[in-house]
């Protein structure tokens, strides 16, 4: 990830790398999606479809959300990554998002309940005046790209379901918290010819970390380190 790179060579780049392992990516063709992996520049927040025409720029944030599949099972992880030299605010809004998602991790173990893993992302969120996006949340993972339960990034007051969803060993989660520097509201792109891309309403910049994490009786254990 430099300057003068497109998000379609991006694309390619793991595409060849996954394939080489003897892996298949996730992503392509997953209800009908383009690309292999979504690379969301700036404020866009999620699945950002790779095209020869985005260039990253000096300053620029890309998030890059990836998923393969081997032998019968899924495996998801998201990581947003600084293009060059960028603004402390914007590093303080990737550290902020990353550490929450090792605060949600933390709390996937046996005895908690899935309210724990919301709670504690949106603390360490809202500690740092940014915003957990309310639209999209993680999810269970493993034979199935996508898998119940739901994993929000945030606790509605009168909420109920996460909080009688108990931690089970052998669970899998794909915990991801997406995190705006502004307000938690998000939109789709204008663009009449991209159905994928969802930006923040108010031009801020995103950031979307994720790791695929199993439930262990020794704790979580991260299976896309």
């Amino acid at each position: 990830i430099r300057p003068g790179i497109s998000t379609l060579e991006l694309d390619q780049i793991a595409e060849d790398y996954t394939l080489s392992k003897g892996f298949l990516p996730a992503f392509k063709g997953y209800q009908e999606f383009p690309a292999n992996i979504c690379a969301s520049i700036n404020d866009e927040v999620v699945h950002g479809v790779p095209s020869e025409k985005r260039i990253l720029n000096e300053g620029d944030i890309v998030g890059i959300d990836f998923g393969v599949f081997k032998d019968e099972f899924y495996a998801d992880a998201a990581f947003t990554f600084p293009v060059g030299e960028i603004d402390n605010i914007v590093k303080k809004l990737l550290k902020v998002t990353e550490d929450s998602l090792f605060k949600g991790i933390s709390n996937a173990k046996l005895g908690n309940k899935l309210f724990d893993i919301s709670k504690a992302i949106q603390d360490c969120v809202e500690s740092h005046g940014f915003s957990v996006v309310r639209t999209f949340v993680g999810h269970g993972i493993g034979r199935n790209l996508h898998e119940d339960p739901q994993v929000p990034n945030f606790v509605l007051q009168n909420e109920q379901r996460s909080r009688s969803i108990n931690l089970k060993e052998g669970m899998v989660l794909a915990i991801e918290p997406m995190v705006n520097i502004g307000s938690f509201e998000v939109m789709p792109s204008k663009d009449d010819n991209d159905s994928w891309t969802v930006l923040t309403k108010d031009g801020s910049l995103s950031a979307h970390f994720e790791h695929t994490v199993a439930i262990t009786t020794d704790g979580p254990l991260i299976l896309t380190n």
